[in-house]
């Protein structure tokens, strides 16, 4: 063998080599993220929920609006802030 493709050979194996460890550091960072994404998981599982469930979240929405109206519209107002943040955040991500 030529000492040129010796020499290839050997950079390849050390560039496989830092490539793993960088590889390794990088997941190791990454768990650091792990609860973020369980808690994003966790509120696209609530998102899907309610969007299957939408009639019976209807429903309950129109008996809690009509037995207590206050604190309907005190939980409506809520909603509202909540919307309106959602979508500055959507607006500031996009």
């Amino acid at each position: 063998m030529s000492p040129e493709l010796v020499e290839l050979a050997l950079r390849k194996q050390r560039l496989q080599l830092r490539s793993a460890e960088e590889r390794e550091a990088l997941v190791e960072h990454a768990r650091a993220f792990a609860p973020v994404f369980s808690g994003i998981d966790r509120i696209a599982d609530s998102v899907r929920w309610a969007r299957s469930n939408a009639p019976i979240l209807s429903g309950v929405a129109i008996f809690v609006l009509v037995a207590r109206p206050r604190a309907a519209l005190r939980w409506a107002r809520r909603g509202w802030v909540g919307w309106q943040l959602f979508r500055r955040v959507q607006k500031l991500v996009s």
